[in-house]
C-alpha cells in the first residue's frame, strides 16, 4: 500500500511542560490541601495556658500564683477570652469576687482589685457544731438566737424581750472554718468566718455583742 495515501495519523502524547498552566494549577491545589490539612491538625492540637484554682477561692481573698496552677487546655478563641491566661498574668492586687472551686478554670470576671470587694470577713463563734458541709466556699444563713427569758421575765409582760430567733443575713459565703482539735477539741468552739456584705454589718455585729447566740445554717446543695 502506498504510504503516501491519506489516512488517520496517530497523535503522540507530549510530555507536560513546567510551563503548562494545568500542571501549575494541580501543584497549587495539592500544596493548598496539604497546608490546610496541616493547619487544621495544628489548630486541633493547640492549647492555651490558663490559671486553675489549686484550692477553693473565696470572695475577698487576695489571689497570687501560689493559690493557682497553670493548665494547658484546648479552648476556642471565644472561650479563651473568658479565663485568666497564664501569659497575661493576674491583675494588680487581685482579689476574688466570687467563689472559684478547687480545680476550676479561673474566670476573668472572678478577679478584681481590692476596692471592688464589698464584703468583710466576720468570725462567728458557735456553741454547737455546725453541719459537716459548712466548709470554705459553702453558703450559710446567719441567725441570731436571743437568750431564753427567765420565768420571772416571762411574767413581766411588756418588759420581756422576744425569744424568737431572727434571720440576719442569707446565703453568705464561708471564708474559713476553724474547728477545735487536739487538747482544745473538748469544750472548744468552732469559729466560722463568713463574708458579710457591708450593708449587713451593723445587724451582724450588734447580734455578736448581745447576750444571745449565733447560728449558721447550711444552704442545701452548697456544702463540701
Amino acid at each position: 500500500m502506498d504510504s503516501s495515501l491519506g489516512g488517520p495519523v496517530a497523535s503522540r502524547l507530549r510530555r507536560p511542560s513546567w510551563r503548562d498552566p494545568r500542571l501549575m494549577i494541580g501543584i497549587g491545589l495539592v500544596a493548598s490541601s496539604v497546608a490546610l490539612g496541616s493547619w487544621l491538625v495544628s489548630a486541633a492540637q493547640a492549647t492555651t495556658g490558663v490559671y486553675v484554682a489549686r484550692r477553693t477561692l473565696v470572695p475577698g481573698e487576695a489571689i497570687g500564683t501560689d493559690q493557682l496552677v497553670v493548665a494547658q487546655v484546648r479552648l476556642d478563641p471565644a472561650q479563651a477570652g473568658r479565663y485568666v491566661a497564664a501569659d497575661v498574668g493576674l491583675p494588680v492586687d487581685a482579689v476574688a469576687l466570687r467563689v472559684v472551686a478547687s480545680g476550676e478554670l479561673v474566670p476573668r470576671d472572678a478577679l478584681a482589685a481590692t476596692a471592688d470587694v464589698d464584703v468583710r470577713p466576720v468570725p462567728i463563734s458557735l456553741e454547737t457544731e455546725p453541719a459537716a458541709g459548712v466548709v470554705a466556699g459553702s453558703l450559710v444563713d446567719v441567725w441570731a438566737v436571743p437568750p431564753q427569758p427567765s420565768a420571772q421575765g416571762a411574767t413581766d409582760g411588756a418588759g420581756a424581750r422576744s425569744s424568737t430567733p431572727a434571720l440576719l443575713a442569707e446565703r453568705l459565703t464561708v471564708a474559713q472554718v476553724a474547728r477545735p482539735s487536739g487538747s482544745f477539741a473538748v469544750g472548744g468552739r468552732t469559729v466560722v468566718h463568713v463574708l458579710v456584705p457591708i450593708h449587713a454589718l451593723p445587724g451582724v455585729l450588734a447580734a455578736l455583742s448581745s447576750d444571745g447566740t449565733m447560728q449558721v445554717m447550711l444552704v442545701p446543695g452548697t456544702g463540701g
